[in-house]
């Protein structure tokens, strides 16, 4: 069932793909009026087909809006706005854009993330050894955004400050199951409202997909009842990845993620494992708690300019405690699995990635997204 899925969503959205660069031109996109007037805009607009374990079968459309002026000159990054509507057969709508707008030449960086969601889902209680028997369904909408100000100390440091919201509001539970016992943090919904801090060292050569180049970040957020949140607790992430070239034409891409939080945490706000971007393989939030690590492997060829081919390995848990995970190893979640990449404009960094991955216990996943994972 799920390879009758896969080659059906491969198909439309190459089919998709082509249609679009035969109505419009050779390069697969829609071009908006304000290019061919004053070439400050361009909108690569394409439509969505994806399937994740999470989601199951989804649709919907999106696009990229770049502005060709508005330029980071110390590393030729454009400001743009990635935005999507997505529904799924799993009656979920998605709605996300991600405007990153670089001024003062980039000296200055606004980053920002906005979703709204109602998002039927799974929760299988918390921890590190939740039985799949645990299962039960939930329903949830989503307000969230975050924003970040940032200042770049030329030539790879950015350090600044960050806004973020979140209002979760739990619409059905299971009745008598874990999250209607209201044991469970965040079970009757949560509003998670702070500030933080962020610093990172970015030597990327690309945002998209890497060939080059190492990123770090730390970042620390506080939600705060002063802001009007309904739980106070604090948040330290470290993000620490590197692409180290073999060839001209492969690489290997090394990430350690790190995730803690300490005080009145809601479910919604500790650590999830799993997913496209973290842990391929394992259902978004199969595993859930305050703490999390995990390290992934990867290695890419680009075999065609616009063709690259993937395979990785990781493994990482989650814990109550942030000192078990430096000392147990008996709750890892390993993973492998690999997937294939495809540039759909030559000079602008975005791809289509589509990812197989299979964890322990039965786990496993199929991916179909924009961009590198990592």
């Amino acid at each position: 069932m799920k390879k009758h899925i896969l080659y059906k969503t491969l198909f439309i959205i190459l089919l998709s793909v082509n249609i679009y660069s035969q109505d419009r031109n050779e390069e697969g996109f829609i071009q908006s009026d304000t290019i061919k007037q004053g070439k400050s805009l361009q909108l690569v607009a394409l439509p969505i087909v994806f399937y994740t374990p999470e989601t199951k079968f989804g649709f919907g459309g999106g696009g990229q809006l770049f502005f060709l002026k508005n330029i980071n000159e110390y590393n030729q990054r454009l400001s743009n706005i990635f935005f999507s509507a997505i529904y799924t057969s799993e009656k979920q709508f998605i709605f996300e854009a991600t405007p990153q707008i670089y001024l003062g030449h980039g000296d200055y960086f606004i980053d920002m993330f906005y979703t709204y969601r109602v998002f039927p889902n799974s929760f299988w209680g918390l921890g590190a050894t939740t039985p799949e028997s645990n299962k039960e369904s939930y329903n949830q909408t989503t307000n969230k955004f975050d924003i970040n100000l940032l200042k770049r100390l030329p030539p790879n440091l950015n350090f600044g400050l960050s806004v973020n919201y979140a209002n979760y509001e739990i619409t059905e539970v299971l009745e008598g199951g874990i999250l209607d016992s209201g044991t469970v943090p965040g079970s009757e919904g949560a509003k998670i409202i702070g500030l933080g801090a962020i610093f990172n060292l970015d030597s990327r050569d690309d945002i998209g997909a890497p060939q080059s180049g190492n990123y770090l970040s730390l970042s620390a957020r506080f939600s705060s009842e002063l802001f009007g949140a309904t739980h106070a607790f604090n948040k330290f992430i470290l993000d620490l990845r590197t692409y180290q070239p073999l060839t001209k034409s492969s690489i290997l891409a090394f990430r350690l993620y790190s995730e803690n939080n300490f005080g009145d945490v809601p479910f919604q706000g500790m650590a999830s494992y799993g997913g496209s971007k973290y842990a391929r393989g394992y259902f978004n939030g199969r595993f859930i708690d305050k703490n999390m690590y995990i390290i992934q492997a990867e290695y890419r060829w680009r075999f065609k300019e616009r063709w690259t081919l993937a395979g990785f390995g990781l493994f990482g848990s989650v814990s109550d405690e942030a000192g078990e995970l430096l000392f147990r190893f008996d709750n890892l979640k390993p993973s492998l699995g690999g997937g294939i990449r495809f540039k759909l404009i030559k000079d602008k960094s975005t791809w289509l990635r589509l990812d197989y991955g299979r964890g322990i216990d039965g786990q496993s996943g199929i991916y179909f997204g924009v961009n590198e994972a990592f």
